[in-house]
């Protein structure tokens, strides 16, 4: 499941979560008779005057596969109705797929019927996934038009990693002096999964990988507070610079993960030294 995250990403074989080529089921917008018509013409371009023309084409999303955690299965016919926050959700998380991949490009404005178009669903929830991605600072409001995709530089790649080393650094430090050995061993598989997932190539799958193991590290803290900041600045960190879809190979993608292996090595020794300048060093050179 991991690797059909991404094909286009360098090194992907697998059958991409986002696929340009083929056909993905359409979801149904579950909204009101008064709110379908009226996003019916939303999907012809016409709602809030945003153009579909001309623009480069985009990822369509993966098969509805399931609700959101806590929201009820339902099923019609012997299938699965997906409720809207579910569809919004999964749209999320495929464009963020997408950004991570390169497959949307910096600098281009994307509208929401056009997207909306693509992934078989009104423009609502596509621009209410976009709206959050704007407050992530991923992508930019253009009236009358869409979403820009931000440009980003290597100047704010590495005030991100500076801001993620003042925050985490501490924090490791501390937790290399408190949390017993058997809990740092429960995170070898984690560790290990990066290593597997930077072997595919994929820059999207290792992407997951790499966080779930930095949250797992981070939790052991207590502080869900903390965990949820790092991981905003960690998402940051990983969108793609200016110049390609993936500025890092298979390589660098292995080095990067092979320092998760290394740090908790570090972890189970308390070696606080090496430690430090693990985690600078990881940050600096953040996939």
């Amino acid at each position: 499941m991991e690797q059909a995250r991404c094909r286009r990403a360098e090194g992907c074989t697998e059958t991409a979560a986002v696929d340009f080529g083929s056909e993905a089921p359409r979801v149904p917008p579950q909204l009101p008779p008064g709110d379908e018509m009226r996003e019916r013409g939303s999907a012809a371009g016409s709602t809030r005057g945003e153009h579909t023309h001309s623009e480069p084409s985009i990822p369509r999303p993966p098969a509805v596969q399931e609700p959101l955690d806590g929201e009820p299965a339902v099923t019609e016919g012997g299938r699965p109705v997906v409720q809207r926050a579910s569809v919004r959700r999964q749209i999320l998380d495929a464009l963020r797929t997408a950004l991570v991949a390169g497959e949307l490009t910096p600098g281009e404005v994307y509208s929401g019927p056009a997207l909306g178009e693509r992934f078989g669903v009104s423009a609502t929830p596509v621009r209410e996934a976009m709206q959050q991605l704007a407050l992530e600072g991923a992508v930019e409001v253009v009236p009358n038009r869409g979403f820009r995709v931000a440009v980003r530089g290597a100047r704010e790649l590495a005030e991100l990693a500076e801001i993620r080393a003042l925050i985490e650094v501490p924090v490791m430090l501390r937790l290399a002096r408190t949390v017993p050995v058997e809990r740092w061993t429960e995170l070898r598989p984690l560790a290990d999964a990066t290593v597997r997932a930077a072997s595919s190539g994929c820059r999207a799958t290792y992407t997951e990988s790499d966080r779930a193991f930095h949250r797992a590290v981070l939790t052991l803290a207590g502080n869900e507070q903390l965990v949820r900041l790092a991981e905003d600045l960690h998402r940051r960190a990983q969108w793609p610079l200016v110049g390609g879809p993936a500025t890092r190979g298979r390589a660098d993608l292995v080095a990067d993960a092979a320092e998760h292996t290394a740090l908790l090595d570090a972890l189970v020794a308390q070696d606080l030294a090496v430690v430090q300048s693990l985690v600078r060093e990881h940050f600096a050179g953040a996939v």
